[in-house]
């Protein structure tokens, strides 16, 4: 289709906003606008400004016969710290307050405008690793981690505690839950994963570490590999962690259930921004 110049900009703009990380040949766009590769080209360096400038993300060109175009996404480090910023607030309300030192966070998890702003979040800070999978326990971390995985352009894999006919033949393993010190099992199906595969695991909430623990032993039976943690809240308490590396958005500090206060600071985050 012939387009003019500001129309081919905001299809251009459109499309490659809903295909993150994915390389696009400038013969694509060149033909789907029946343009020559020069004028895409400056229409690309327009794109890329604009992003870099609003802090949309940034546009990645690889040359060569087999090169292309990647729309990489990024949050601004100051729309970084406002995100990060209203989750410490809207945590720290008491209502709140779970038993077992706990928060409610279903509206949170719920909300696709929050949801997707931690998602471009997160694929800001994994956005040089390589990843092939997110993976999360099926628990209330299920849409956190796919809105990371729509911004990282992955498939998204869920690990349970209990097998699915579905799902067809599993692997088992037993794990020891950091908090309570109890042996739990959690299952995956076989065909969930090829041998190799870069793995991102996502979590709503960490105590001790001992859940995220066992999806990493998980991996060991598929010979796949931790690309990377990220947490969205990590407790303080327990201070012994059964996992070392791992980004956080947000850090529970201290709760006093007899007062009905909760302390919440950002989480390591900006160490890796």
């Amino acid at each position: 289709m012939k387009l003019r110049r500001s129309s081919r900009l905001v299809d251009m703009t459109h499309y490659l906003l809903e295909h993150p990380h994915q390389l696009v040949p400038l013969t694509f766009f060149a033909e789907r606008y029946q343009s020559a590769k020069s004028s895409i080209s400056e229409d690309l360096a327009i794109i890329k400004q604009t992003f870099e400038q609003q802090g949309v993300g940034t546009l990645k060109t690889i040359s060569g016969a087999a090169g292309g175009v990647q729309y990489i996404p990024k949050l601004s480090m100051e729309e970084a710290k406002a995100t990060v910023t209203y989750l410490c607030e809207q945590l720290a309300n008491p209502d709140r307050l779970l038993p077992g030192g706990y928060l409610y966070m279903t509206d949170i998890l719920g909300d696709p405008r929050i949801i997707n702003k931690i998602g471009r979040l997160y694929a800001s800070l994994f956005a040089d690793r390589a990843i092939d999978v997110v993976m999360t326990i099926a628990t209330k971390g299920i849409p956190l981690a796919y809105a990371v995985a729509h911004f990282l352009n992955v498939p998204v894999v869920i690990v349970r505690h209990d097998n699915k006919v579905t799902e067809g033949s599993m692997v088992s393993i037993n794990y020891v839950s950091g908090s309570s010190k109890r042996i739990q099992t959690m299952v995956l199906a076989k065909r969930s994963l090829a041998e190799g595969t870069n793995v991102l695991i996502v979590d709503d909430f960490m105590k001790a570490g001992g859940t995220i623990n066992g999806m990493i032993s998980l991996l060991n039976e598929f010979n796949a590999r931790v690309a990377g943690i990220g947490v969205l809240v990590e407790s303080e308490e327990p201070s012994e962690r059964l996992v070392d590396e791992y980004i956080s958005l947000v850090k529970l500090s201290s709760v006093n259930i007899k007062e009905k206060q909760i302390t919440i600071n950002e989480g390591n985050y900006m160490n890796f921004m």
